[in-house]
């Protein structure tokens, strides 16, 4: 029998339930290229209606939706807007660029939020030399600012910004119901706010893949052109989707228990000589520097051999991102952890 692993490289790294498996297996199904999937259907419109926007499209991962939500919304010579540690900046290849023609300006929040400040002097007065600005890009919870997010009074005062500015607003949400159970904030309330919204499926929420991009039924019909061009139009994809609908109704709430694991986790590494410093915890996901006598990689190879499966992010740092596979019996590795690793 193996030994008991906890895999905190990410929270994409989770298995289907047995009643997500069950959910899968006996999903309706047809060909959704055709809109001819009713499960996908059910999905894009359970989620249209959960955030109060008009129309839903489900996609393969959530690069490809936000993506698509730029794509949609902008023209080439325009410009998008986000913090220097957003997902859509730093780990998107430079999609926005590849897919859009757009350039992209980012500024530097304050562990990843930006303040209606920052935007107002971010947008560019109309010139042959300058870009459009077009979209504000805001991301919730943060990924790179250990799952830091904004409050809804500072996604208000973000959003009324951009739209009396003339901007349109997406929300990168990839984790935004770990945000939701954290804040009590309902999924309308943003809906209300944001022109597009992309959630991720596969992450906390524990389904195998997908995201779904959220907005008014225009932009809908103009983002299912752009996910086909990309190679997004898939077949008989409503078994994926079913396990969307599944997470949906079974692992919003539990959201709680990954972030209770994650706080007692960075109360231990605090207590470690080879750990400096641990960003405050507020979600899922727990980001810590190495003292300066180690590496990243030499600590994540250390807890590597401690059955801890962890990711190095930078040489000094090392994330970690709890989730529904993590279990009290995997969290008492991490308690019990020494100065004695190396």
């Amino acid at each position: 029998m193996p030994p008991l692993t906890a895999n905190l490289i990410s929270d994409t790294v989770t298995k289907p339930t047995a009643g997500m498996l069950e959910a899968m297996m006996t999903a309706e199904v047809g060909d959704d290229v055709f809109e001819q999937d009713p499960t996908t259907r059910a999905l894009e419109q359970k989620m249209a209606e959960m955030f109060g926007h008009e129309a839903a499209l489900f996609c393969p991962s959530g690069t490809m939706a936000n993506q698509i939500a730029i794509k949609a919304q902008t023209q080439p010579l325009d410009e998008i807007l986000c913090d220097e540690i957003a997902h859509i900046y730093r780990y998107e290849l430079g999609g926005y660029g590849f897919h859009s023609g757009v350039s992209i300006h980012v500024m530097r929040g304050e562990r990843g939020i930006v303040t209606p400040e920052m935007v107002k002097a971010a947008i560019k007065p109309k010139a042959d030399w300058n870009p459009v600005t077009r979209l504000l890009c805001l991301e919730n919870s943060i990924n790179m600012a250990g799952g830091n997010y904004y409050t809804f009074d500072e996604i208000l005062a973000l959003t009324e910004t951009a739209h009396s500015s003339g901007l349109r607003t997406h929300l990168d949400g990839a984790r935004l119901f770990n945000v939701l159970v954290e804040t009590g904030d309902t999924p309308k309330a943003y809906g209300g706010q944001f022109d597009s919204i992309s959630i991720c499926l596969s992450k906390g929420l524990g389904a195998p893949v997908g995201s779904v991009l959220i907005s008014d039924r225009e932009t809908i019909a103009m983002a299912r052109r752009i996910r086909k061009v990309m190679g997004g139009g898939m077949r008989q994809v409503g078994y994926l989707a079913a396990a969307g609908i599944y997470a949906l109704d079974h692992h919003i709430h539990r959201l709680k228990e990954d972030h209770q694991r994650a706080r007692k986790s960075a109360e231990k590494l605090k207590q470690l000589n080879w750990v400096s410093e641990v960003l405050p915890v507020k979600t899922n996901i727990v980001i810590f520097r190495v003292a300066d006598h180690v590496t990243a990689r030499q600590v994540e190879s250390a807890l590597n051999q401690q059955h801890i499966l962890s990711v190095a992010i930078d040489p000094h740092h090392i994330r970690w991102v709890f989730h529904l596979d993590i279990n009290d019996e995997m969290t008492a590795l991490i308690e019990n952890l020494g100065n004695d690793i190396f």
